[in-house]
């Protein structure tokens, strides 16, 4: 990762991630496609729902016949943290139009909030709009692709497990943590290491008292307060 903004640069930034999104992918369109979902249908929904965790959600939900207002809510609490993360976002692109900056939040997702706050640490604290626009979509039509691909080969691969493909989405969180800590070097690697541990001791008691359609935007308030209470301290 450098300092170049540009669409190439973002393309560049994206690809390590990418393998995520397709290994997911896979695993969402090989459920799909046990589910009775076909093919068209799985690529609508990564076009439309492009949640990896809400289009399992919906298919779990479907199977079990659940009731579609129940699907539209337990999706909405699903994906409510991605208003703090878009709105995060949204300050650096203050000069862009609002068309612009609705088309870059649409498509934005955890990985490509998470590859921004690792380009700032190279960038001084700057995003342009061609090198998001370029890493989203990057992101959404890997995605598409392999939910696409992943129904079309479902009834070839009874098993995704097998293949370490539930996996891929943990391994790529890990690796763009990863880059965030070693990148930022404004703050303590103690502090840093300090708010990670707090996350998993969170949500590892969290979900014994919260619903987990709500476990990740109640622990995500948590950590974004003690953060920028931990940046604060840092500059004093």
């Amino acid at each position: 990762m450098n300092n170049e903004l540009d669409f190439r640069t973002g393309l560049a930034d994206t690809l390590p991630t990418v393998f995520g999104y397709i290994g997911i992918g896979l695993a969402f369109g090989i459920v799909s496609y046990a589910a009775g979902i076909p093919a068209i249908g799985a690529l609508l929904m990564a076009l439309i729902t492009y949640s990896g965790a809400a289009q399992f959600v919906i298919v779990s939900m479907l199977t079990a016949h659940s009731p579609y207002i129940s699907i539209v809510l337990s999706v909405f609490m699903l994906s409510a943290r991605m208003i703090l993360t878009s709105m995060t976002v949204a300050r650096y692109f203050k000069n862009e139009s609002m068309v612009r900056n609705i088309w870059l939040g649409t498509l934005l997702t955890d990985e490509t909030f998470a590859l921004s706050m690792s380009k700032l640490n190279y960038t001084q604290q700057q995003l342009s709009y061609p090198w998001l626009n370029a890493a989203n979509i990057f992101a959404y039509s890997a995605w598409a692709a392999a939910s696409l691909g992943g129904n079309l080969l479902g009834n070839l691969i009874s098993n995704p497990e097998k293949f370490g493909l539930d996996y891929a989405l943990v391994a790529m969180f890990i690796g763009l943590l990863y880059l965030q800590i070693i990148g930022d070097k404004g703050i303590k690697l103690s502090l840093q290491l300090s708010v990670v541990l707090l996350v998993l001791v969170l949500t590892y008691v969290g979900m014994i008292f919260i619903p987990s359609s709500l476990l990740v935007l109640v622990v995500t308030l948590i950590a974004c307060f003690v953060g920028m209470g931990v940046q604060h301290h840092a500059k004093l």
